[in-house]
């Protein structure tokens, strides 16, 4: 049933199951009201916990229960500051530049429900080498104080959190009154759902400028490594070394970002830019929640150095690594068998896979292979398993004395759980019942024998 010889087919008539939910009632506007309320207060508590607590989350929760949380809220509510407002206008100014004049590949996203075939210039990699020279240029140089992000991010956090507030509220109105491709924008008959989830699946100035594409990757993970660089030089300046922890999270944080820069025309058919339209989720997620959440080890480790030892550092390494490994094979063996119609081997073996035609709504037929082997007969989203490798590495450097450096870890396996699940559920669409065989020859959804 599932080699090459006895494949099956399936022919979609249903169309695929395209971005986010269509309409939602009052139980899904409650939600997005306690998540937009809820995940910026949860990073408020994180910074008052790393400045005022130790690092202890818990610490500062049994403070806020006992003062009062409101009264606790607003008395260590982070301070505005002129000079980081102006520096995050500057950083949001020049990524634009960068994004909108450097040379780059053309890409193609995948076709919208509307029939739109969009191009994008893919030139991320090179907008990051260069701020890194001239940050880290700057800094050998003494034009810049390296530690200069770490020492104004209380500022900063204002700063970019207003930010994404405002994006949000502009992307909604933009999705409402002035949509780009109104084929492909989606309305649910809730404001606050809207405002959450997006109703523009790609708000664009003119022809080119991408807003959702500029903010998935240019603000936010272009920064995330030269936060690491002040947070790191931060802790040299307090203690007058840069720790092995430090050093082993920052390396799995570069590894991350190159990777994802150097593959960014891949990312155009991914799921945030392919299924996800663009509200508070993905404005104000790109712009506060990754730069703030994704950099919580080293913040943690500038304030509280974690000190590992030899063995520790290599066996992280080494796991870390492997986590970084099997993501890009697992990828990899999916486009190659791909590419070669699933005449190859995996792993010295004739590759194993079910073969399926489906019919999108625009009433064209198309062909797609479901791996059962290599990573794929091991976990139905072993990229997903690769992730969270990476994710328990990167957490391990902060050690096990506070839960605070771990919420990326148990962020990472609730989000990829989720959007697994979301996978599932268009792939079914797609697929019909031979998702189901599907499932039935790898049982397994992410880590084998677990889950």
């Amino acid at each position: 049933m599932s080699d090459v010889s006895a494949t099956a087919i399936v022919e979609i008539t249903n169309p695929t199951t395209w971005g986010r939910a269509g309409t939602a009632g009052w139980d899904k506007a409650i939600g997005a009201f306690l998540i937009v309320a809820a995940v910026p207060t949860w990073l408020h508590m994180n910074w008052i916990a790393l400045e005022q607590y130790e690092g202890s989350i818990t610490a500062a929760l049994k403070a806020a229960l006992a003062e009062g949380p409101v009264t606790f809220a607003f008395r260590h509510f982070p301070q505005f500051s002129l000079q980081a407002l102006l520096g995050y206008a500057f950083w949001l100014l020049l990524q634009a530049v960068f994004y909108g004049y450097l040379p780059g590949t053309l890409c193609y996203g995948q076709r919208t429900p509307g029939g739109h075939l969009l191009t994008y210039t893919a030139n991320g990699l090179l907008a990051w080498a260069i701020t890194h020279a001239l940050y880290i240029g700057g800094s050998f140089l003494d034009l810049v104080d390296p530690a200069l992000i770490a020492k104004h991010w209380e500022g900063l956090l204002v700063a970019v959190n207003t930010y994404g507030f405002v994006l949000a509220i502009l992307a909604q109105w933009k999705g409402y009154w002035a949509p780009s491709f109104s084929e492909d924008r989606k309305i649910s008959g809730s404001i606050l759902f809207d405002f959450w989830a997006g109703v523009e699946l790609n708000p664009r100035f003119g022809k080119y400028w991408d807003f959702k594409f500029f903010h998935n990757g240019r603000p936010g993970i272009v920064a995330w490594t030269l936060i690491d660089f002040s947070w790191a030089a931060y802790q040299y300046q307090q203690i007058g070394h840069v720790t092995s922890s430090m050093m082993i999270v920052s390396v799995f944080h570069l590894i991350y970002v190159v990777d994802f820069f150097y593959n960014e025309d891949w990312y155009t058919r991914t799921i945030d830019i392919s299924h996800d339209h663009f509200g508070f989720m993905l404005a104000w997620g790109d712009t506060t929640f990754l730069p703030c959440l994704y950099t919580l080890q080293v913040q943690y480790l500038a304030r509280y150095p974690t000190y590992l030892t030899r063995t520790q550092s290599i066996a992280l390494l080494v796991f870390g690594l492997t986590g970084y490994a099997i993501f890009r094979s697992a990828n990899f063996q999916r486009d190659y068998v791909r590419a070669r119609d699933g005449k190859c081997n995996l792993w010295g073996k004739p590759v194993k896979f079910i073969r399926c035609k489906y019919t999108t709504s625009d009433g064209k037929e198309h062909n797609s292979l479901l791996l059962t082997s290599g990573w794929w007969g091991v976990s139905r989203h072993a990229n997903y398993m690769a992730d969270l490798m990476q994710a328990w590495a990167m957490c391990a450097t902060c050690g096990f004395t506070h839960f605070l450096p771990w919420s990326y870890f148990f962020f990472m396996s609730i989000l990829l759980y989720h959007r697994s699940l979301r996978d599932e559920k268009r792939c079914h669409s797609k697929y019909g019942k031979h998702w189901e065989e599907y499932c039935k020859q790898v049982p397994y959804r992410i880590v084998p024998g677990i889950i």
